[in-house]
């Protein structure tokens, strides 16, 4: 299915220099970006047979975190159920060592702690993972895991692995392989 993707324009490139492509867009492609261009000339191309999504931000990729890893195995993240009780913030430390700490329990923080990744854009992360619910949850979620941090960008044939940011750089959507997985 194609998707086209307007925003405020189109950061190709991570590179801090990077300049936004004002009136660009994407056309995605099931799983992989098809197209990165003028968003007038992939619409009169395109338009009739792609689902269009409009969103009030710039189109970037996604952010990488290098320490993603760690911080799924050394941090509970409550359930909301648990907020009265436990808070809302990752516990450590001797907060986490008081829990009684299942294989079940800790996929389920690992998949909340993903939950919280998304919802900052992160699109890549990196990390070595000895709970193998950890790891589960991680493959399940579609963020890439990358043994080393590489620049990330918005290519034709390249991974439809994107973000939606605002010009403060909150996000307003995360994009994996073409599937939106984060709205705010």
């Amino acid at each position: 299915m194609l998707t086209l993707h307007k925003g405020t324009g189109v950061r190709v490139s991570s590179k801090e220099d990077c300049p936004l492509d004002p009136g660009h867009a994407l056309l995605v492609n099931g799983d992989r970006l098809a197209e990165v261009g003028p968003y007038d000339e992939l619409y009169e191309r395109y338009g009739a047979r792609a689902r269009v999504r409009e969103w009030a931000g710039e189109l970037t990729p996604g952010r990488y975190e290098p320490d993603a890893g760690a911080w799924l195995e050394a941090a509970y993240h409550p359930d909301p159920r648990e907020a009265a009780e436990l808070g809302d913030e990752p516990l450590t430390g001797a907060a986490l060592a008081a829990l009684e700490m299942t294989d079940t329990r800790w996929g389920a923080s690992a998949r909340r702690g993903l939950q919280r990744l998304m919802a900052c854009g992160t699109t890549a992360m990196s990390g070595h993972f000895s709970r193998g619910t950890v790891r589960i949850a991680v493959e399940r979620s579609r963020i890439r895991v990358l043994s080393a941090p590489r620049e990330r960008a918005l290519l034709p044939s390249g991974a439809a692995d994107f973000a939606v940011r605002t010009e403060d750089g909150g996000c307003l959507a995360t994009v994996l392989g073409g599937r939106i997985v984060h709205r705010r």
